[in-house]
Parts: C-alpha cells; structure tokens; sequence
C-alpha cells in the first residue's frame, strides 16, 4: 500500500486563490493573488501533489482557470490533479496531454453516468472521482445543487467501471475547520473496495494522525485547504506529521 499522500488545495476564482465556506460563493475569502506562486510554495515545501479546483469552472460547467493549472503542472515537479468544469472528453485531453497527472470527474458522475464510465475505460488511473456528500446524497455544480443519487451507491457504480480514487468531500465540515467526517470516507473506502482521499473540515495536525490511522481501510491521503491559509500548520508540517 502506498504512502499516506497530502494534498494541498488550491481553490481558484477569478484568477485569484480563495477559500468558501461550505461550497458558498457568498463566502469568499481571498488568499494570494497568484495561484501558480502558492503551488510553487507548497511543492518547494515537498508537497509531491497539489489539488487545483477551479471554482469558476465548477459554476459555468467549463475551464476558466485552466492556464493556472497547466502551468503549474508544467513547471514544478509536484504533480497536479484539477477538477471543476470537467464535462467534456476534451476537457480530459487538454489536462492530460499538458501534463495533469490526474483529472476529477465530479458532477459529470451524477449527470452522466455512461460518459463517466467510458472516460474511466479509456484513461484509467488518469481520472478520479470526486464525490461531494450532503446528507448521504451526491452534490453537483460546485455545489450548489443537491441530487437524489444516493453518495455511495454511485460510489459503488463507478467502481464497478473500474475507478481507481475516489476524492470524498462531506460538504457539511468543508471550510469549517470542525474535524473529517471519518466515517464517511472510511465507509465509501469499505463499500467500494478503492482508495479514497479524505477532503473536507482538516483543522489540525491531530486530524491528520487520525486519518492516517485509517490508512488500512483504503484512505491513502488528505485534501488540506483552510488550515494551511489561516496558518494553522505548513505543508511541510503536514508531511513531518504522517511520514514522521
């Protein structure tokens, strides 16, 4: 089994690096105008993967702050992984073939099930799923829909395809530094027999710890975004803490 890998989040709208509460877009707060500079300060902190959202491309349902993304990819020897605004298979081609190592399917699991599992077919461990959870269902759009499709039986069904990760985000803990839904990620682990990356309410290094202590259940890293902007521990501390 792989290491217990960090993920630091990088959230981008307009150009910019924020942070929301909870998926609200009225709660924006603004953290460093240059998303390719915080990439480069988590990669020269040892980060061997940085999560890009583009938040922007999330809402419209297509790429808007791609050229971030492809440049951080491009440039620094963390690899990336983005998703928001991925509906298409050229959305896919145009992150892969600039250097993406992976690509999050999120609402597009929800809204098109078949396009998914053809997408996973033909780019294998190149794509992620990323389930958004509220109340047990699947959220879509950045959020700010909330489906009927029950978080784990599409868990379950994309598996079934051959998905490799899963990124589970409880939406209820996102942006609130109140502590991982452990639960949650350790049962989507359990019922789909995959890796599942932990996102959503990190707010200390004990949550870490906590975390990796369910390493053997399948969850093979942490998403990290609010704690690292509002200082609570580095990067680098975070990577002491579950290689340590």
């Amino acid at each position: 089994m792989s290491n217990f890998t960090i993920y630091p989040a990088i959230d981008m709208r307009g150009g910019k690096c924020v942070r929301l509460i909870q998926g609200d877009y009225s709660q924006e707060t603004v953290y460093g105008d240059s998303p390719f500079d915080m990439a480069k300060s988590f990669a020269d902190q040892g980060a061997n993967w940085i999560h890009m959202v583009d938040l922007d491309g999330a809402k419209e349902g297509q790429r808007v702050n791609d050229t971030y993304v492809i440049r951080a990819a491009k440039e620094l020897s963390a690899n990336i992984q983005i998703g928001g605004g991925i509906r298409t298979e050229q959305d896919i081609a145009h992150y892969l073939e600039n250097g993406v190592s992976r690509v999050i399917l999120g609402s597009v699991a929800v809204s098109d099930p078949d396009f998914t599992k053809e997408m996973i077919r033909k780019y294998g461990s190149n794509i992620a799923i990323g389930i958004d959870a509220k109340d047990g269902k699947a959220a879509t759009h950045g959020w700010l829909k909330t489906s009927q499709t029950d978080a784990y039986e599409l868990g379950k069904a994309v598996a079934d395809a051959g998905a490799q990760t899963f990124i589970v985000t409880d939406i209820a803990t996102d942006g609130m530094l109140s502590g991982p839904n452990i639960e949650g990620v350790v049962r989507m682990a359990e019922e789909t027999g995959r890796d599942v990356i932990a996102s959503g309410g990190i707010s200390g290094l004990e949550d870490l710890t906590a975390l990796k202590a369910v390493h053997l259940h399948g969850i093979i890293g942490a998403i990290i975004g609010k704690a690292l902007y509002t200082n609570r521990f580095t990067v680098k501390d975070a990577l002491e803490r579950v290689n340590g």
